[in-house]
């Protein structure tokens, strides 16, 4: 069973995001071929619009695969309907030669199947112009699609696309490992023994695996927890996440009267500094900080 975690806000811009690319691609395809003949290309670029707007992070989504994926199936498949005059050998043909082209040159694209399929059943508008159509409408519609894709995405924190722009430290990276941490070997390991093609990058597998590892130990916090000197995070993630000393305090067995002055050390909260109970910080605070050999940790044992 698939399970649907995202937003309604992140099903809307997803939405948003492919509206936009496929009308353009719509009125490129209009002008160069005629949308009657045109069709066909467009409904591949309508499943690239799937990838590049519900999944910006997918490996299938980033630019090589597009780009990849379309131009050597769009080759293979003009190819074969010169070659080969029976239209069923010839689209069977292009569909497996593009399977095997895309996973030998690293560009794995589902939609480049339907690229090279339309390229040998797109009818006389396609067949007449020949390698043309690598450039008109293919390689133009991919441009275009790439251009929307990294405007539209990039304009949500959270969407980082492509992801080879954003392979650099990032306020993820702030937050504190899990007891266990697995290398770059690992993980081709246990790729390799799966032996199938897995749509997430190691990078995003790592994430995910911390994220789950945090939320499983997570223990609340209560007041008496809230210590003088003591460093807290809220364990959120991207640029919600911050990290608080606590300064002073202002002890009182009345939990009313009984506050802490906290500082922010890290994080990009609003809040710098505040005076707050010490039952509203601990409904802040989601565990203790400390740090070992320079990497801010989940402190495992509280005082």
């Amino acid at each position: 069973m698939t399970m649907n975690t995202t937003s309604h806000i992140e099903k809307l811009i997803s939405a948003l995001g492919g509206l936009l690319a496929i009308l353009a691609i719509l009125l490129i395809s209009q002008t160069f071929l005629g949308l009657d003949n045109s069709w066909a290309i467009v409904a591949s670029m309508g499943a690239s619009a799937v990838l590049l707007f519900a999944v910006p992070k997918g490996p299938l989504s980033q630019p090589w695969p597009v780009f990849g994926g379309h131009m050597i199936s769009a080759l293979i498949g003009v190819s074969c309907a010169l070659l080969i005059d029976d239209k069923i050998i010839a689209a069977s043909i292009a569909a497996g030669l593009s399977i095997a082209a895309m996973y030998y040159l690293d560009c794995i694209h589902p939609p480049g199947g339907a690229t090279a399929l339309t390229a040998v059943f797109g009818g006389a508008a396609i067949s007449d112009i020949g390698y043309q159509f690598l450039i008109t409408p293919v390689l133009l519609n991919i441009v275009v699609i790439l251009l929307i894709a990294i405007a539209f995405n990039n304009l949500f924190h959270w969407r980082r696309y492509p992801n080879s722009w954003h392979n650099r430290t990032e306020p993820e990276d702030n937050l504190p490992l899990p007891s266990q941490h697995f290398s770059h070997e690992d993980f081709l390991a246990a790729l390799k023994e799966i032996d199938t093609f897995v749509d997430v990058n190691e990078a995003e597998l790592q994430r995910i695996f911390n994220l789950a590892s945090i939320h499983a130990n997570r223990q609340p916090l209560n007041a008496a927890d809230i210590k003088l000197g003591g460093i807290y995070s809220n364990g959120q993630f991207g640029k919600h996440w911050s990290m608080r000393q606590i300064i002073d305090e202002s002890a009182d067995d009345n939990n009313q009267n009984d506050y802490v002055i906290f500082r922010q050390i890290a994080g990009t909260e609003p809040k710098r500094t505040d005076c707050v109970t010490r039952q509203e910080f601990a409904n802040w605070a989601l565990y203790e900080m400390e740090e070992n050999n320079g990497q801010w940790q989940r402190k495992t044992v509280r005082d």
